[in-house]
């Protein structure tokens, strides 16, 4: 019988061979990992050094503002500005501004404009909104569009014709003071973006609560004032918040019909920007200064408490402004 030949294979890999690959294999993926943790965390030293950066840009303009009220006449007039009133706290800027500001009718004019303007923007966005939701008439969704196409117009350019319409409505021009507090009101109770936010929400109520309110006897009116609105409640408070803020900071509009004759209806931004603040005889900068930064500070203060305790329900209502077309 023949003897059997032992048949060797020159590429047949030992078992140490394997060992040695499979080693170098999970070496690999260490190596990877340990390059992927080292990636994250340079992304989120970045990432966090951006928003810090970022933070301290638009925080500065802020703390600038605050410590120049409490500075000294003579240090903000200093040719080399310092981050820190060295000179001591100087409170008395802001009774210069109360003083000189006149801030109490300025107050009064900026809640009247503030309040009216707001209370009927959401009349005519509730109003508006429920058409555009739940009626059907013809052309609803051609004059949908056309609404928000007037979107891509800039607010300038609607300055003109507001002033004409005012004008030929002998609201501006007269002696008494209810025209002119209805130019600054009546023109901006219409706003696009409101009555698209809350039509986005209206439709997201289902129908079957119209047609329940239908049997039980309710009327449009009546649905909508006690079932949608109160459903649509965080969407309306956003609208008023985001409203209201937006006629405490106006400024071109109310400058542009009252002028500087009218200064006695002067709105609270109009009123910072005046460079009165001097008294008689007095020449001081620093002194002027001072006071429009504390009157600055005062007419900040509000929106900001505004803002903080007011935040959440500014972020639920656009957040349920919703998806459905």
């Amino acid at each position: 019988m023949e003897k059997e030949k032992k048949v060797s294979y020159p590429y047949a890999a030992s078992t140490s061979d394997f060992v040695l690959a499979l080693k170098d294999s999970e070496s690999s993926t260490e190596r990877k990992q340990k390059a992927s943790k080292v990636a994250h965390v340079l992304t989120l030293i970045f990432t966090y050094l951006f928003l810090v950066v970022m933070g301290l840009i638009i925080i500065f303009p802020f703390y600038w503002m605050i410590i120049t009220s409490l500075k000294n006449p003579v240090e903000i007039k200093a040719a080399v500005p310092t981050f820190f009133p060295t000179m001591g706290l100087h409170w008395e800027n802001y009774s210069r501004a109360f003083e000189f500001l006149n801030f109490g009718t300025l107050l009064r004019n900026t809640l009247i404009v503030g309040i009216l303007s707001t209370l009927g923007t959401l009349i005519t966005t509730i109003l508006a909104a429920y058409a555009f939701a739940k009626m059907n008439f013809k052309g609803k969704n051609v004059l949908f569009a056309l609404m928000l196409g007037s979107m891509m117009i800039p607010g300038e350019m609607f300055v003109i014709t507001n002033f004409i319409s005012v004008s030929r409505l002998g609201w501006i021009g007269g002696e008494g003071n209810i025209g002119y507090f209805a130019a600054m009101i009546v023109p901006f109770w219409v706003s696009i973006f409101y009555i698209y936010l809350l039509r986005q929400n209206f439709k997201q109520i289902p129908n079957e609560l119209y047609l329940a309110a239908k049997v039980d006897g309710k009327s449009d009116w009546s649905y909508l004032w006690k079932v949608m609105v109160p459903l649509a409640m965080p969407t309306l408070t956003t609208i008023f918040i985001l409203k209201l803020m937006g006629a405490w900071n106006s400024y071109i509009w109310p400058q542009l019909i009252l002028g500087s004759e009218k200064k006695e209806l002067w709105l609270i931004t109009n009123g910072l920007r005046e460079t009165s603040f001097l008294g008689p005889g007095e020449t001081d900068t620093g002194l002027k200064f001072g006071a429009q930064m504390a009157g600055t500070v005062i007419v900040t203060v509000p929106l900001l408490l505004l803002f903080i305790f007011f935040r959440k329900y500014i972020m639920r209502g656009v957040g349920r402004a919703g998806i459905k077309g």
